[in-house]
């Protein structure tokens, strides 16, 4: 036997999504209920457990032998489950297992089963009475019950015929995603990642718990005010607020997003009553404060939370995705006072709480940080590369004066600004109002966008009018013209290869190329980017080019989660290949961690926590980002960091 493909079908009464499959195997009910799998791609064989059947022996040995590979579509769930159920003490080694999701995502296909099965275009797919069945037999009924297969003998035949077609479709897909081959270093990730998420991260629970209460009981309070102020059933309700105001002010109300929000605090000055209204609407609309909720929901018994990170979770760049308490997105903080905010959270007074701190709500989303500790006799080592994006596009593009200032350990935003201007700019010094002005350019204008992605960096926050915005696109663009000259060079070769399927050679070792249907983009690194079913469509009337050329693919729709048609172009092109290098650049430091025998509790964006032991010091962590990359070796990088025992934004 080489390898054991697998796919089980299993119970527990605790709540998969939001508790995360590390929590799910910790029930006191948990079980597997089937267990089917394929030997070197043979016939599936189900094993029914639920009813007295027993793996064969030589399954059994083969889940612990490391030469056989066994593989699953997000193997982590039978990876966790399957050593849980048989007793071991730890998940298996993840070594052992390629999972056949990740393959996909590699080759920019669908995260979910069945939605790849179906955009492979499989003859049998995934089963649709499956979700049904699951809810049926996998989860607690009404009141509790668990249904068992003796309750229903035709719907439990129908499951294990399920979960034999899952096996089938996981073999078909595997068959068609194995044919690209994924550098050796990024399996290595995708082992170390799942060593990560195996390691898991302490929390604070009495501050988590307490923070809870206080958000539950404050915004109680609120809705209470609320309700006395404006006579309203419901002050949360959008269309309650809305005809609430209009009813106050004579005015409709369109919108209750947060720029209008903004706008309309300032109309309401001579509503008082209205603008509190409006105050403890906001203040009970904030929902980061949830994560809480969420942190509760998936703590394991160790204290720690597991899973936080989903490995390939963008496709294409290939960068993480977070899960279940989405460290992503976590709020920033700004506090001065954090270990006086989180004492008096820890103490447990919500009233004491708030006569130290009038805006209770947003000093608890401030802390949410907080909330991840350091295990007794360790220590939070956070480091983080700076300006990452800026020094890879630049680097890529050959844009040499930025890299001069990278090398120099100048200060980018204020010689971005000096280019751009023809003055000098220093952040405390002379003409340091210009320095935003190219702080915002670095970070917005890089991909190709204009006004619009000003604004949505806050350009208008910053009292940039439309006339600024422009000028500062026209002399950004100006000052870096090797990367706008790359958005074009990518786009031009990206069309040429889909047209003539041969591939073509550009920046530094770049390679554009056009195989299986896709277009495919092959970074310095070795790992390949995929854009599935590549064509060339035609933009029409477009005001800068009029009629031209234009890039579209298969992918998952963001906003619709829907399988569909995306366009591209240069710029996008860019920011893809830009991200997905930093995103190999981190996973380097993250391989050298483990080897050096440093800890990662969990990762966001371009930074790493460690949770290391106290004699470890912060510089054994700042060095791994300083270590030259043999594929770009020139390009300079650097690390910095700061130690703290509990997380934070310094």
């Amino acid at each position: 036997m080489k390898e054991l493909g697998i796919d089980i079908e299993t119970y527990s009464s605790v709540d998969l999504p939001s508790s995360g499959v590390y929590k799910y195997v910790e029930a006191p009910d948990f079980t597997i209920l089937l267990f089917a799998y394929s030997i070197d791609n043979g016939p599936v064989t189900c094993v029914d457990l639920a009813c007295g059947e027993t793996l064969p022996e030589d399954v059994l040995s083969a889940l612990t032998d490391p030469s056989v590979v066994k593989t699953a579509f997000n193997a982590a769930f039978e990876r966790i489950c399957i050593s849980r159920y048989l007793g071991y003490a730890k998940p298996f080694d993840p070594a052992q297992w390629r999972c056949t999701m990740v393959r996909a995502a590699r080759m920019g296909l669908p995260l979910a089963l069945g939605q790849c099965g179906d955009v492979l275009k499989l003859a049998d797919g995934k089963m649709a009475e499956g979700k049904t069945l699951i809810r049926f037999f996998s989860m607690p009924g009404r009141g509790g019950v668990r249904h068992m297969p003796d309750s229903a003998p035709e719907k439990w035949r129908l499951f294990k015929k399920y979960c034999i077609r899952d096996v089938e479709v996981e073999q078909a897909i595997l068959a068609k995603v194995r044919r690209l081959e994924a550098p050796d270093f990024d399996d290595e990730l995708y082992i170390a990642d799942q060593e990560i998420n195996d390691r898991g991260v302490m929390i604070d629970r009495v501050l988590v718990d307490n923070a809870a209460r206080f958000d539950e009981e404050y915004k109680t309070e609120l809705l209470k005010e609320a309700q006395q102020i404006s006579s309203m059933e419901n002050p949360n309700s959008p269309t309650q607020i809305k005809a609430y105001l209009q009813k106050v002010t004579g005015t409709s109300i369109a919108s209750l997003n947060k720029a209008n929000l903004d706008e309309l605090d300032e109309q309401l000055v001579y509503w008082p009553k209205a603008r509190r209204v409006l105050a403890l609407r906001r203040e009970m609309g904030k929902t980061s404060n949830k994560k809480y909720n969420a942190m509760q929901a998936c703590v394991c018994s160790d204290g720690r939370i597991h899973g936080l990170l989903q490995f390939y979770g963008a496709a294409r760049t290939g960068r993480w995705a977070g899960r279940l308490v989405q460290v992503q997105n976590l709020p920033q903080n700004h506090m001065p006072d954090l270990d006086f905010a989180r004492n008096m959270v820890k103490g447990g007074d919500l009233d004491e709480f708030e006569m130290n701190y009038s805006n209770v709500t947003q000093v608890l989303s401030e802390l949410i940080r907080t909330a991840f500790v350091a295990a007794p006799g360790h220590t939070f080592h956070v480091c983080d590369f700076s300006a990452i994006e800026a020094r890879v596009i630049a680097w890529l593009a050959g844009e040499s004066w930025v890299l001069d200032v990278f090398r120099q350990g100048g200060d980018i935003y204020c010689e971005t600004a000096s280019q751009m201007f023809g003055v000098p700019v220093e952040k405390h010094g002379r003409n340091a109002d210009l320095r935003q002005k190219g702080k915002i350019a670095v970070l917005a204008l890089g991909y190709g966008g204009g006004v619009s992605a000003l604004e949505a960096m806050g350009g208008k926050r910053l009292g940039l009018t439309e006339t600024e915005e422009r000028e500062i696109v026209r002399l950004w663009r100006g000052s870096n013209p090797k990367i706008v000259r790359l958005w074009d060079i990518i786009e031009k070769a990206a069309i040429s290869v889909i047209k003539t399927g041969k591939e073509i050679k550009i920046h530094r070792g770049i390679i554009v190329g056009f195989q299986w249907g896709m277009l495919t983009i092959t970074l310095p690194s070795g790992r390949v980017m995929c854009y599935p079913r590549a064509t060339i469509g035609t933009e029409y009337n477009d005001g800068w080019r009029g009629d031209h050329d234009i890039i579209e693919y298969e992918g998952l729709n963001q906003t619709t989660k829907k399988w569909g048609k995306i366009r591209t172009y240069g710029g996008k092109l860019t920011e893809n290949v830009v991200q997905a290098l930093a995103r190999d650049i981190l996973g380097m430091v993250i391989l050298r961690a483990r080897r050096d025998n440093l800890p990662v509790v969990f990762h966001i964006h371009d930074e790493i926590v460690v949770e290391a032991p106290l004699e470890r010091p912060l510089s054994d962590v700042i060095n791994l980002f300083s270590e030259p990359i043999a594929w770009c070796r020139d390009l300079p990088l650097k690390g910095a960091g700061y130690t703290t025992p509990y997380y934070l934004k310094d």
